[in-house]
């Protein structure tokens, strides 16, 4: 009963923050990124990317050719040292239209820091 709960309040999370936004963010790369991060990478990645999430690491700072490799073939970038061992994630193909977008707005952000 929890976990139907819990996706209803994903689900309509996501819906509110698609139907937000309107008004010329569609020539924002940046911003055509956050909301392909937002519909597609929250439920393993925190909603802050500078954040880990319940199964994904932290990706704020990542470079366009790691979110290719992993998201296109759950790969790596020749000579990059993952941040977990694990293998969880599932390769997105239909996400490759906007691997641009994604890079845009993971990459400009600066990579949390930790005191």
């Amino acid at each position: 009963m929890a976990t139907a709960w819990f996706r209803w309040g994903v689900a309509l999370t996501l819906l509110a923050v698609s139907a937000c936004g309107g008004g010329g963010d569609e020539a924002d790369p940046v911003a055509r990124g956050r909301a392909a991060y937002l519909a597609n990478c929250v439920a393993c990645h925190a909603t802050n990317p500078k954040l880990a999430g319940p199964i994904g690491p932290e990706v704020a700072g990542s470079s366009r050719e790691l979110i290719a490799a992993k998201v296109m073939r759950n790969t790596y970038p020749p000579g990059y040292a993952p941040k977990r061992a694990t293998r969880a994630m599932a390769p997105l193909p239909h996400l490759e239209p906007k691997l641009e977008d994604l890079a845009s707005y993971l990459g400009g952000l600066s990579p949390a820091s930790i005191p």
